[in-house]
């Protein structure tokens, strides 16, 4: 005859420890970093929280919050570039916005959620923090310098999310090819700008590029008064 099992008192169980949002976003890259940002869910993190959703909103408003927490903790891992006496600010301002996008280009899915989340945290705080002073070393108004932040990072973050989903997505080559077939087959009667630039249009190293389009944009950000501010 079997024994009898004695149960269990809830009371001798081991206590769960608490929820908190530090917790929460801990678990939630987790889950990023191993099965892809499409699984980080409410659901699914309560699942793995061992609680119930509604448990988590105490916490975090919604999965798009969430993401943009997911978002703001992979920030911390920007090298921001300490002063260095060999680097002037725009090296310095190039060395934080590559090692930003290089950040978003190892998670694709994440680099395209960037596009419209906005995180909030400390390390998005750094972040700006560190661009705004870096680019104020240009002399440019306080103005140009702080709208200059956003388009900073607005094209930084489009590239990363651009060049990652090329990266991949076994699909982004064919995509490509036929981009670039398309370009080359342009008629010159009914194209002829697409002609005459050709094949300039597809030239040059996606390094390269960036770093064209960082120039432009700081160039055009230290030169250009904002509305309602220059002469």
């Amino acid at each position: 005859m079997t024994a009898r099992r004695e149960p269990i008192s809830r009371r001798e169980r081991p206590a769960k420890p608490a929820l908190s949002r530090r917790w929460i976003v801990d678990t939630a890259v987790r889950i990023m970093r191993a099965e892809g940002l499409e699984k980080v869910t409410m659901r699914r993190l309560a699942q793995e929280l061992d609680t119930g959703p509604a448990s988590l909103y105490v916490y975090v408003a919604n999965t798009a919050e969430l993401h943009a927490a997911v978002l703001d903790a992979l920030l911390g891992e920007v090298d921001l570039a300490a002063d260095s006496a060999g680097d002037g600010w725009r090296d310095q301002l190039r060395a934080v916005l590559t090692s930003y996008t290089l950040v978003l280009f190892e998670h694709p899915q994440l680099a395209r959620s960037a596009l419209v989340a906005r995180p909030s945290g400390e390390n998005y705080l750094r972040l700006v923090e560190r661009i705004v002073d870096l680019l104020s070393r240009s002399g440019a108004a306080r103005e140009q310098v702080a709208w200059g932040v956003d388009k900073l990072l607005q094209d930084a973050t489009a590239t990363a999310a651009e060049q990652s989903t090329q990266e991949h997505d076994p699909t982004a080559g064919d995509d490509w090819n036929a981009t670039t077939q398309a370009l080359h087959a342009a008629d010159e009667t009914t194209h002829p700008a697409i002609k005459a630039h050709m094949p300039a249009l597809l030239s040059g190293t996606p390094s390269d590029r960036m770093r064209w389009s960082f120039d432009v944009l700081v160039n055009g950000i230290t030169h250009t008064p904002v509305p309602g501010t220059g002469d």
